[in-house]
């Protein structure tokens, strides 16, 4: 695997390591399960182990079915394990959370459904089961509010509950997972190059990030040079993207403040958006452009696209200037989901969430690839952890991704946008890439026959979803629509 160092470890070795991991200002990034050539079931575990230095693979496999479980040690282990647990039915001893992550009640399957013994075209079997919902006392008062999963507008599906005194929030419970569509799965099989189709399907709004990472891993595995020109036109795609999701994430925040005519501007900026990615694509949301080794064909930056960004990025400042300037949106926002430092750091926060809480982390900066050392964009922090601060992140993001586009357009020159790719029966590769919502890792595996095997796909929103019930705890819940749009999450990226 190009880039990654891959590390053998025992069963017996791994907490240990992860405490040396943490000791040293390491994180681990993201843990998944796969079967080898030899049919071995093994856990990868892939770790920063400091921020700049090159990522490490450590490798383990289960004695019996069996792991230590880590999440003691580092806490945002705890859901990657118990996605292993219903997926592909490992044990992990003295895991903390019992509860099944994925699989929700009355599911079965005769094997477990990550099992290549499970077909890839057979849904699960449920049966009608009550779910046994905790049970919360505070000498009286306290209501239950379920939430969901069907919920008003085009909201994805999701249930909430809510325990509530008054309107202090007791405790605060996300059921996910209701719309798994087993993606990781639909990869198995398939020829690398289609893997761009599914790849592009996981979190629409996050089509190009995803596509990108994918091709990266795949590019990774085949060691091969992207053509300078399609590594800067990816760069700029990516920042048309950001452009667009910063844009809808103000429009959404200003609804949820009841600022509707600041919601219609905002989605007015991000329509002009979208206009000016299908005019330079063909596609609002940047889909059928990136290919393993570039792209599938060449794109004209003109000079009145780039006028129209401009136009946009002025627009833009304006419009962010208008939002921050009214008190009653301004008023909400302060104090609101403050997320700590220490939380942000041991649940594994990820993108402008993690960066509004003091962590100064940036996949382009910290683990660079593609021409972005040579734009050397600043990270925004800030220290506050509230959903003002969130705000006030991607609001320089925003500004920053309008002066990348330029900068990227003016160092494009001729020259091919597609390497040919000889890929290695059997082989592996990891790609990343900084997203608008946080970081994003694809590892991909390939058979004896060239075919994808295992694709595992850690999208931000699985991340930033295991961390937010952390904001709700003791919060307000008239504040609790402004707190999620705060995060910026989505569902279908963490459910898959």
């Amino acid at each position: 695997m190009k880039d990654v160092e891959c590390v053998m470890l025992s069963a017996d070795a791994l907490r240990a390591r992860c405490e040396q991991l943490v000791e040293h200002d390491g994180r681990m990034q993201m843990i998944y399960a796969w079967r080898d050539a030899e049919a071995a079931l093994e856990v990868r575990y892939l770790c920063a182990p400091a921020k700049g230095e090159a990522f490490e693979m450590w490798c383990c496999r289960p004695v019996n079915g069996r792991l230590p479980s880590v999440a003691d040690i580092v806490p945002l282990a705890s859901w990657y394990e118990r996605e292993m647990r219903d997926l592909f039915a490992l044990d992990f001893d003295d895991q903390p959370e019992p509860a099944p992550l994925v699989l929700h009640e009355g599911a079965s399957s005769d094997h477990p459904p990550m099992e290549a013994s499970h077909p890839r075209d057979r849904a699960l079997a449920f049966e009608r089961t009550v779910w046994a919902a905790p049970e919360i006392s505070a000498n009286g008062g306290v209501q239950r509010l379920p939430f969901g999963p069907v919920r008003a507008d085009v909201m994805e599906s999701a249930q909430f509950i809510f325990y509530y005194l008054g309107e202090s929030i007791l405790h605060y419970q996300p059921r996910l997972f209701f719309k798994h569509r087993g993606l990781e799965k639909r990869f198995e099989g398939v020829a690398p190059a289609l893997g761009t189709v599914l790849a592009e399907r996981v979190s629409g709004v996050g089509s190009l990030a995803h596509v990108w990472a994918y091709c990266r891993a795949i590019e990774s595995m085949a060691e091969a040079a992207v053509p300078r020109r399609a590594e800067i036109l990816r760069a700029l795609l990516a920042e048309l993207e950001r452009i667009y999701n910063h844009l809808h994430y103000f429009a959404h925040l200003a609804s949820t403040t009841t600022l509707y005519v600041g919601d219609a501007q905002g989605r007015l900026l991000e329509e002009r958006a979208k206009q000016i990615n299908a005019r330079l694509t063909g596609s609002r949301f940047l889909r059928g452009v990136v290919a393993p080794g570039g792209l599938r064909r060449d794109l004209t930056v003109t000079r009145d696209l780039l006028d129209d960004v401009a136009a946009l990025a002025d627009d833009t400042e304006a419009y962010l200037k208008r939002l921050e300037a009214t008190p009653s949106y301004m008023d909400r926002l302060i104090e609101t989901g403050v997320l700590s430092y220490e939380i942000a750091y041991d649940q594994g926060a990820t993108g402008p969430v993690e960066r509004a809480s003091g962590l100064n982390r940036d996949l382009r900066r910290d683990h660079p690839y593609s021409v972005y050392p040579e734009l050397a964009p600043e990270i925004p922090t800030d220290e506050d952890g509230d959903a003002l601060a969130r705000a006030r992140v991607r609001a320089a993001e925003l500004r920053q991704s309008f002066e990348l586009v330029p900068r990227l357009a003016g160092r494009l020159d001729d020259g091919p946008v597609r390497a040919e790719l000889s890929l290695p029966a059997g082989g592996t590769g990891l790609g990343w890439v900084e997203g608008a919502r946080g970081a994003l890792y694809y590892a991909v595996h390939t058979d004896a026959d060239g075919h994808l095997a295992r694709v595992k796909v850690k999208s931000p929103s699985f991340s930033n979803w295991r961390v937010f019930p952390f904001t709700m705890h003791g919060g307000d819940i008239m504040d609790y629509a402004i707190n999620e749009a705060s995060f910026g999450l989505t569902i279908a990226g963490c459910d898959r």
